[in-house]
């Protein structure tokens, strides 16, 4: 009989927040396994208790761990789907790496809670049933890593956490959730036309991730350059502009060898090499600049430290990032 992964990781939905204090942090005990209790009977479900940090406390080198986690333990027993409880500061980016290196089309689902385990109002026990739906779901199968929160899946390339404490904080701009959870089933009504995966071994560059603002000028880009670091993601104006004092420092990047990918810092659109004036798009292009499709900062940053273990060959980094 197969069984159901549950991969437990910390975060918020396995928090309780202190009556007198207010202050919200671990305890000894997970509480979400006293709901798993009551949701699943013991032959149906394995649980790994993996690791129990608060998601700031997340790092790409963890994330990689929790896919190989993964994909041991598909090949040890029967797996029908998996869960991964995470704190939702960074769970768009753990959801994402393992989009991106996870070589298995089981159905792999990423939850949290806004709210920790013993406030009013608890958001996690109904996550985490959502959850368990859509990873025993068929029709989830082959989808890629998927984020559900709040009756609602998204897919862990578009999604993004939107407001700071809000339930429905997350929302995949431009493209909104894949399919509903509802009591009765799971509707999927879209899906992403390609998967974007890669065969890696191990996380071993250094990516930076800056943003551009007004009057920025080369002083922390060649500040940069002599950090040792592999790639860069700049989170750029409107379309993929920089202001022209920057220009300077791109190109001491990039004669160093430095990846530089452009991003915007708008949350809506993509980057394209439309303006020909110093540091717009075009002249970014001209320098080697590669070009987003539509990548937030931060998931950007964690494509470039994957796709730098497959290739340091500009072309065929520009033809990732177009994917």
């Amino acid at each position: 009989m197969s069984k159901l992964l549950i991969i437990h990781t910390g975060g918020t939905i396995a928090m309780e927040e202190d009556k007198d204090s207010g202050a919200v942090s671990p305890g000894k005990n997970n509480p979400l396994n006293t709901t798993l209790n009551q949701l699943l009977t013991g032959d149906d479900v394995l649980i790994d208790d993996f690791i129990n940090i608060p998601s700031p406390h997340m790092t790409p080198e963890m994330m990689f761990a929790i896919a190989e986690r993964i994909e041991t333990k598909i090949k040890e027993e029967p797996i029908r789907g998996i869960v991964i409880t995470h704190g939702t500061d960074t769970l768009e980016e753990t959801a994402y790496l393992l989009d991106l290196v996870l070589q298995t089309d089981l159905p792999v689902v990423v939850t949290g809670a806004m709210r920790s385990s013993n406030e009013l109002g608890s958001d996690g026990p109904y996550n985490l049933l959502s959850s368990i739906k859509v990873a025993s779901c068929q029709e989830a199968k082959g989808k890629g890593v998927l984020v559900v929160l709040n009756d609602e899946i998204h897919t862990a390339k578009n999604v993004t956490k939107t407001h700071t404490s809000n339930v429905s904080t997350f929302q995949s701009p431009q493209y909104g959730p894949i399919g509903i959870v509802t009591k009765q089933r799971v509707f999927f009504h879209h899906t992403l036309t390609v998967r974007d995966r890669y065969h890696i071994s191990g996380l071993t560059k250094k990516v930076m991730l800056l943003k551009a603002y007004a009057g920025m000028d080369s002083k922390l880009l060649i500040a940069v350059a002599e950090l040792g670091i592999d790639g860069i993601v700049i989170e750029a104006l409107g379309q993929g502009n920089l202001p022209p004092d920057m220009m300077d420092g791109i190109k001491h990047l990039r004669a160093k060898g430095i990846a530089i990918v452009m991003v915007s810092r708008c949350f809506n659109g993509i980057v394209q090499d439309v303006y020909g004036y110093k540091g717009g798009g075009k002249h970014l292009k001209e320098q080697g600049v590669i070009f987003s499709n539509g990548l937030n900062g931060q998931k950007a940053r964690l494509k470039l430290l994957v796709t730098l273990e497959a290739t340091e060959d500009d072309s065929e980094l520009h033809n990732f990032f177009l994917r």
